[in-house]
């Protein structure tokens, strides 16, 4: 990537992308399918504060439409009237490398309460069962 940071803290509009990213428990992620089906699916997500979003997952389809085609979107819900509209664009890809969900202290501070209260998972059953570490490179953020 060249230039500097994609989401621009100092505009208004790049601070609402910010908040939406670091504060939002869930986005729509849009995988394409082998068909060319666009594929939307509500996940989880850590952001790096820079240019990556990290989500785990099951061995789903989402990984098999990943695999045969990286591009995907990341839509936030909006206000529900039409404004507050953030679509993030990106090139993911399914990282080995990663570490496990509970060793990212930044996801378990975003999701521990979740893990623990509504799925009733300790961290590391969870990570055993979302074990597809999957990282989005941001490459485009649009909106209003």
């Amino acid at each position: 990537m060249t230039g500097g940071p994609l989401v621009d803290e100092s505009t208004s509009f790049g601070a609402r992308v910010a908040g939406h990213l670091r504060d939002d428990v869930v986005v729509w992620l849009t995988t394409v399918s082998p068909s060319g089906t666009p594929t939307p699916s509500v996940v989880w997500f850590f952001w790096d504060g820079d240019r990556q979003v990290v989500m785990y997952s099951r061995q789903t389809s989402r990984v098999r439409n990943i695999a045969g085609n990286p591009r995907v979107s990341l839509n936030f819900a909006g206000d529900g009237v039409g404004g507050d509209v953030v679509v993030i664009t990106g090139e993911a890809r399914v990282d080995p490398s990663a570490p496990r969900a509970d060793e990212v202290p930044g996801y378990l501070a975003k999701y521990g309460s979740r893990i623990g209260g509504g799925l009733d998972l300790t961290p590391g059953a969870f990570a055993a069962r979302y074990h597809v570490a999957i990282r989005i490179e941001l490459t485009r953020v649009r909106g209003h």
